[in-house]
């Protein structure tokens, strides 16, 4: 099998190690790339480095057209992409086709926000001492930026660190997940097709434990990670003078009350509580059912986690797939056995099968067990009862988690106070809190991180405000 290169500064580029990715489904090998040297690792954050000033300088129609560019190649290529993110993650090709077009999104956004990315100006003689000022205000790059990327979505969270940097002009260096560095890889190909400047970027597919090292390179001021709350938090502690963004877990909630269209609700949580395996972090975790429906919602769910497909995630009928690997499904389902032992009641599902754990309900599951106080990253959802609005926004709010929630109903007064009282990121009316568009900032609150994904949010992170005052103009 031939070794794929990494990119080193714009450039194909080969090391001393190799990094194997098996498919988790049938552990077959699905491609191997080459590992960077210490020194080559060196090479790509001087290049970055010294490219910086250049790079922020790039006209707007080179990074828009850049940008664009990578969008219709990723369009081009979807089909063999798709079926590489299959490979290497376990994600059905269903969902693993809509990845990709959501990076196609990603990518055209940044596009269209670059071309809008220009500066505002501001009369400052609203007071008799600043006559004859004007300010114009623009936003510059902080510097480069280092991108930890995670396994579960390894095109779309990629695209949404690079395309922000290119966007405002910063250099990036990507470090994907070791479990899945071949998408990111592809994206790398893609981008050395454009007119962008060596060492703008580079896709280092390093082991984790030699990330510290580039967190704590001064050269990479900016450091966008997403992946687990302990890593993301020791990263920060790590570098407290580094502009730091952290897109962490959550255990996300679904609130389900009296007045919510059950088919519509027990569909979509049935779906989301397993779509990716589980392996999302705004995918449902915890079902809050308002108590006069309880039982006529549950019965629904339960014949929708029924009825999904799951098995080989090629197969273009499969909806839930693997996890991610082995090891990975052995923690779930020791977390579903050490709520059972506390009394919980399986539902549904609760068997693994190697890297594979059946879709799985739970009841009556202790208040202090992992399946609810925790990220479970698996196909489990847990399945409690409410005394009304007041009852359920509480168990809402009582996490460490606040990323995103869902709230099933048809008030609109109820909506607004949700979003008035619900201590997340996001809430999503009417449908799961699996619900993200590409181009609204994303991001949670609490142990759920700081800062906010999104491409105008993130080019606003990757960026400070600069003003310039013009003196003694003709207003």
């Amino acid at each position: 099998m031939d070794v794929r290169p990494f990119w080193l500064a714009g450039r194909p580029a080969t090391g001393d190690g190799e990094l194997t990715v098996t498919n988790s489904h049938d552990d077959r090998v699905v491609g191997v790339c080459s590992v960077p040297t210490p020194a080559q690792v060196e090479e790509a954050v001087e290049a970055a480095h010294a490219v910086r000033r250049e790079a922020a300088a790039l006209p707007i129609h080179v990074r828009a057209e850049a940008l664009a560019h990578v969008s219709r190649r990723l369009a081009e290529r979807a089909d063999e992409i798709a079926h590489l993110i299959t490979a290497e993650n376990g994600k059905p090709i269903f969902w693993a086709r809509g990845e990709v077009g959501r990076a196609v999104s990603t990518f055209r956004l940044a596009a269209e926000e670059t071309r809008r990315f220009g500066g505002d100006v501001q009369r400052l003689d609203t007071e008799p001492a600043a006559n004859g000022r004007l300010a114009y205000v623009t936003r510059v790059p902080r510097g480069p930026v280092l991108a930890i990327t995670p396994f579960n979505f390894p095109l779309n969270l990629v695209a949404h660190k690079v395309a922000p940097a290119i966007a405002v002009g910063a250099p990036i260096v990507v470090k994907p997940a070791p479990a899945t560095p071949l998408s990111s890889l592809v994206l790398g190909e893609i981008l050395a097709e454009t007119a962008l400047p060596a060492g703008m970027f580079s896709v280092l597919p390093v082991p984790n434990d030699r990330a510290a090292g580039l967190v704590a390179d001064p050269r990479l001021p900016v450091v966008s990670f997403t992946g687990s709350g302990p890593v993301g938090y020791a990263i920060m502690d790590s570098v407290p003078r580094k502009h730091v963004t952290l897109e962490l877990g959550g255990n996300a909630a679904a609130v389900v009350l009296a007045d919510a269209d059950l088919d519509w609700a027990a569909s979509r949580v049935a779906l989301f509580s397993n779509y990716q395996a589980g392996q999302s972090c705004i995918a449902v975790q915890r079902v809050i059912v308002e108590r006069s429906v309880r039982e006529e919602f549950v019965d629904r769910l339960l014949k929708a986690v029924e009825g999904l497909v799951v098995g080989d995630p090629a197969d273009e009928r499969t909806q839930v797939g693997p996890l991610v690997s082995a090891e990975a499904a052995e923690r779930v389902e020791a977390w579903i056995g050490e709520a059972v032992a506390g009394g919980a009641r399986v539902l549904a599902g609760g068997t693994r099968d190697g890297a594979s754990l059946a879709p799985t309900v739970l009841a009556d599951v202790p208040a202090g067990a992992k399946v609810v106080c925790e990220e479970i990253f698996g196909p489990v959802m847990v399945v409690s009862e409410a005394d009304g609005v007041d009852d359920a926004f509480a168990q809402v709010n009582d996490s460490v988690y606040g990323l995103q929630a869902g709230v099933f109903t048809r008030s609109l007064d109820v909506a607004f106070r949700a979003n008035r009282e619900l201590e997340t990121g996001g809430v999503i009316i009417g449908d799961v809190p699996s619900y993200r568009a590409d181009q609204m900032p994303y991001g949670g609150v609490k142990d759920s991180g700081v800062g906010r994904e999104g491409v105008r949010s993130a080019m606003d992170d990757f960026t400070y405000e600069k003003v310039m005052v013009l003196t003694g103009l003709t207003l």
